[in-house]
């Protein structure tokens, strides 16, 4: 049996300054233009991933294109003077020690992607845990077409309740090359790396056939003949989305040409455990912008029969004006989740009154943003981690920005690099 996560041709820049080559995922600090600003002066003059990709605070900017444009040519001019070194066939065994002190180990692999379907109700090995909006496919699809690179902040979790595949390598870890140990820029923890040998990367790929073995699937969950779910999204779901259209596209401009071993077919990728004791789900809120405060209130209040206060086992959320939160109940409810129900009503409201609505990490940013004129924040309940396949099997994907995995300064940092094109 053959799983959808393989090992791949991994690229690692050499004689560089880590510490100023590695920063943090393109959508964290979405709302916080300062934080890029800071990474751009602790980088200036330096080999640095910044220049390999586009962060999403300058996603709408008037100068998006100059920007892809640059950094196309980041890529060809890091490629040419020689920056990388390649390891053939490998696997990255990872640890992230987390701004909490707690280790998040990983494995960076690649992900076939004809083992992989964001769509809701995908049987794929592969699935989305939250809806996927195509509408914010086609611009990061700007940056992959004609990069010759891919740098991955996609993290995807299995369910390993036993500790059997990734947990085993910190054992053996002293056995096996050093890749690099250095602290992570603007607070972002430490990161470690090992590359694994044969028969640490034969007993992954044993460990990750046993998961996705359809019998044994189907005990556990209590299903029948159902198709495995053995890779579940968790962080970076637009990156991988947008890996998978890139990939269609090119088998639709190139009919009868065999592709099945060209590189974007893949995209690099760290698998974690969903019971590693670092991963603590976090519900991610919202902020509206640019709205009529008075309006919104009263047209929410109204559609979903808001009542203040908490009730146990209701769907609650808390709305924030001025830095204040004040907790409500929902009498009308539009799905299983609070988050589905708010967002539903969010989506619609948001286009009706042309508002704008953005995606926030930790209840102290939606309280600064909305002392903002025209701001309200919305505070969400966390979900539980356990909940997470259970659901995704039996619902498909959940509402988009449903949970985060940690806080924004513990994502993923650009570290590792792989060729995409022939």
């Amino acid at each position: 049996m053959s799983t959808a996560f393989t090992s791949a041709d991994i690229l690692l820049p050499k004689d560089t300054d880590l510490e100023k080559w590695a920063v943090i995922a393109c959508d964290q600090f979405t709302s916080e233009p300062e934080y890029w600003a800071e990474t751009e002066k602790l980088t200036e003059g330096a080999v640095t991933a910044l220049d390999l990709i586009l962060p999403e605070v300058y996603l709408n900017g008037a100068d998006v294109d100059e920007r892809i444009k640059k950094i196309h040519a980041n890529m060809f001019g890091y490629l040419d003077s020689e920056v990388f070194e390649e390891y053939k066939n490998a696997l990255i065994y990872v640890e992230r020690t987390q701004t909490d002190g707690i280790v998040r180990a990983g494995i960076v692999g690649a992900v076939d992607l004809e083992q992989y379907d964001y769509h809701k109700g995908s049987v794929s090995q592969v699935r989305a845990t939250e809806a996927t909006v195509v509408e914010r496919i086609p611009p990061r699809i700007k940056v992959r077409k004609g990069a010759p690179i891919e740098l991955p902040h996609i993290m995807i979790l299995i369910d390993d309740e036993n500790r059997q595949i990734i947990e085993p390598l910190a054992g053996i870890k002293d056995s096996l090359k050093k890749l690099y140990g250095f602290e992570l820029m603007q607070g972002g923890g430490r990161i470690d790396a090992w590359l694994l040998d044969s028969l640490a990367q034969e007993a992954v790929f044993s460990g990750l056939d046993r998961l996705a073995d359809r019998a044994a699937f189907n005990r556990r969950y209590g299903l029948e003949n159902a198709e495995p779910l053995v890779y579940a999204m968790g962080d970076g779901n637009h990156s991988l989305a947008t890996a998978k259209e890139y990939y269609e596209q090119l088998k639709a401009e190139n009919p009868g040409k065999d592709l099945s071993g060209h590189p974007a077919r893949y995209a690099l990728a760290e698998i974690v455990n969903l019971h590693s004791p670092a991963l603590q789900f976090e519900a991610i809120h919202r902020i509206v912008t640019g709205a009529d405060e008075n309006q919104l209130m009263a047209d929410i209040t109204e559609a979903l029969g808001l009542s203040e206060g908490k009730t146990e086992g209701a769907q609650c959320f808390g709305i924030v004006n001025n830095g204040k939160t004040v907790w409500y109940t929902a009498a009308k409810t539009s799905s299983k989740l609070t988050v589905g129900t708010l967002q539903n009503f969010l989506d619609t409201w948001c286009r009706e009154n042309g508002a704008g609505i953005d995606y926030i990490h930790g209840t102290e940013v939606v309280e600064k943003l909305s002392q903002d004129n025209g701001s309200i924040g919305f505070v969400l309940p966390d979900m539980g981690k356990e909940e997470l396949f259970p659901t995704v099997i039996a619902d498909g994907a959940l509402p988009r920005k449903t949970f985060s995995m940690g806080h924004a300064r513990d994502k993923r940092y650009y570290v590792e690099a792989r060729k995409i094109s022939e």
